[in-house]
C-alpha cells in the first residue's frame, strides 16, 4: 500500500471520527442524564428516554453541522485533487 494512500485514508477515517463525535458525546452525555434521573424517580417510561436524545441530536446537528460540512468538504477538495495520482 503506498504511504500516500494510507495517509489519505487515515485522514479520511479521522474526518469521519471528528464529524460524528459530537453528536455521539451529545446522545450520550443526555442519555446518562435522563438515565440517572429515570433511576432516581423510579420512572421507567421509554419515551423519556429517546426524546431528549432525538432533540439534543438535532440540534447539535443543526449548530455543528456547518464545521462539519467544512471539515468534510475540506477533504473532498483533498481526495478529488490527489485523485490523479491514484488513478495513474
Amino acid at each position: 500500500m503506498d504511504g500516500s494512500f494510507a495517509s489519505l485514508f487515515h485522514q479520511a477515517a479521522w474526518t469521519a471520527i471528528l464529524a460524528a463525535l459530537p453528536i455521539l458525546v451529545a446522545a450520550m452525555v443526555v442519555g446518562l442524564a435522563v438515565g440517572i434521573l429515570q433511576t432516581a424517580t423510579s420512572i421507567q417510561e421509554q419515551t423519556l428516554s429517546f426524546v431528549p436524545k432525538i432533540l439534543v441530536v438535532i440540534l447539535t446537528a443543526i449548530l455543528l453541522g456547518p464545521a462539519v460540512f467544512r471539515s468534510v468538504l475540506r477533504l473532498a477538495v483533498d481526495v478529488f485533487g490527489k485523485l490523479q495520482n491514484y488513478v495513474s
